[in-house]
């Protein structure tokens, strides 16, 4: 992944976001982060190749419910 691909990850937490405000149970979140940026993944940048998409749709999940609950975290202390 490029460093342009970072960029996604603001963009999932957006989506996010959106999910909760629909009505989605807060705990669900990091499970959704990681389906939407395994998709992502595999979609932008897997090139045809799975495991490389898997890879880096897992990275960007993981990273999004990371930026996501420590910026949480923080702003509710």
């Amino acid at each position: 992944m490029e460093y342009g691909g970072i960029a996604i990850i603001p963009l999932l937490i957006g989506i996010l976001e959106m999910f909760k405000k629909v009505g989605l149970n807060e705990r669900y979140i990091p499970v959704v982060s990681v389906v939407l940026g395994v998709a992502i993944g595999i979609g932008l940048f897997g090139n045809g190749d799975m495991k490389t998409g898997l890879v880096q749709g897992i990275f960007i999940g993981l990273s999004a419910v990371g930026l996501y609950s420590g910026t949480k975290n923080t702003l509710e202390r």
